[in-house]
């Protein structure tokens, strides 16, 4: 006798509710995609039409009373929060939530409170954790002591209309960059304190509509006594103005991370001398000559977030919530995190990421 399948819906028929429409084509197995609402009805047939399955829908509430879905994706704006979690909450719904989770830190707390007293499974689209990088960058970073962490993502504008606005987006760093944010926190330890500082009115023909940070940079004091800095910009034009990555260094080798591309680990591999690059770091009153580029390199393999959105949708069926890696308790860490940079940048102060949690 067939099992029943689980029933899913999605709010948002947005570019990130594509993403995990693709993912779940391939989980027939175990779901049934029953309903899909967006404010755009043409977005919401399209996904229905794409699925082979469902039903369109502008209203979720006129959706989840005709479709009674066991779980539901939320894949709306970060400005947009707020009411359609709550309504999930009150009718025992589990549900994903696609990061940033809100843009007010008192509102996602109480989501969180209301969701955990009711039992919910929960999760958040940080879909790095799950990446197979992950592991051999946790193994480097408890064999060897860590100074400093340097994190950097520049890219350039995207072309959405609310994420232009720093006050619907909450800017680069909380709407975009939370995933590095992310990743540093789930492979390397907790942030304690954070110091900010941005940029603006660099740019030049900028669209219409566009008031946010041409670049920040932040200084992070993390709880076990170590530094870092992330950096992140939306000015670039060309592939060739930056390098993108997280660098985890140690006193004599370092891990580099592009996260969902190549974990490159230097100073642990056999290899000649290098040559005189130019480059160096200072030891005393001498030099130390710069380290060769050969490296060990572990490449990202498949879509992590597959096996994210399953995950979710498998702990929802078989009640195991234990097995998600970022549900909504935690992935409110990563958004203090951010948001903390942000009240640092309006402040001019540094922020205690601690405070922002308090009472949960």
């Amino acid at each position: 006798m067939e099992s029943k399948k689980a029933k899913l819906a999605l709010i948002g028929c947005g570019g990130i509710g594509g993403y995990h429409l693709g993912h779940f084509m391939g989980f027939t197995d175990i779901i049934d995609m029953v309903g899909f609402c967006d404010l755009i009805p043409e977005r919401a047939q399209a996904f229905c039409e794409k699925a082979g399955m469902g039903e369109a829908f502008t209203d979720y509430k006129e959706m989840l009373d005709k479709t009674k879905p066991d779980m539901v994706f939320v894949c709306i704006p970060p400005y947009c929060h707020g009411e359609i979690e709550y309504t999930l909450i009150e009718r025992g719904i589990h549900f994903f939530v696609e990061k940033p989770l809100a843009l007010d830190i008192e509102l996602a707390k109480d989501i969180l409170r209301r969701a955990e007293a009711a039992g919910l499974v929960t999760a958040s689209g940080f879909q790095c954790r799950y990446s197979n990088l992950v592991e051999p960058n946790i193994d480097f970073i408890k064999r060897n002591k860590i100074f400093f962490v340097s994190c950097e993502r520049m890219g350039g504008i995207p072309m959405v209309e609310w994420w232009r606005d720093k006050a619907r987006s909450g800017g680069q760093a909380v709407e975009q960059t939370i995933h590095q944010f992310d990743i540093i926190r789930y492979v390397y330890g907790e942030p304690d304190v954070v110091f900010s500082m941005n940029a603006t009115g660099l740019m030049q023909n900028v669209p219409e509509g566009y008031q946010t940070d041409d670049l920040s940079v932040t200084c992070v004091k993390f709880k076990d006594g170590s530094l870092g800095t992330i950096s992140t910009g939306c000015y670039v034009t060309g592939g060739d103005a930056y390098d993108s990555k997280v660098v985890f260094s140690a006193a004599d080798r370092r891990a580099e991370l592009k996260i969902l591309g190549t974990l490159n680990i230097f100073g642990e591999t056999e290899s000649e001398a290098a040559g005189d690059e130019g480059g160096f770091v200072v030891k005393g009153d001498g030099a130390v000559a710069k380290g060769s580029n050969n490296a060990k390199t572990y490449h990202q393999q498949g879509d992590a977030g597959i096996l994210c959105d399953r995950t979710f949708i498998e702990a929802v069926i078989n009640k195991t919530p234990a097995a998600v890696r970022s549900p909504y308790r935690d992935a409110l860490r990563s958004l203090a995190f951010t948001m903390a940079c942000n009240q640092s940048m309006e402040t001019g102060l540094p922020i205690r990421i601690d405070d922002l949690l308090q009472g949960i």
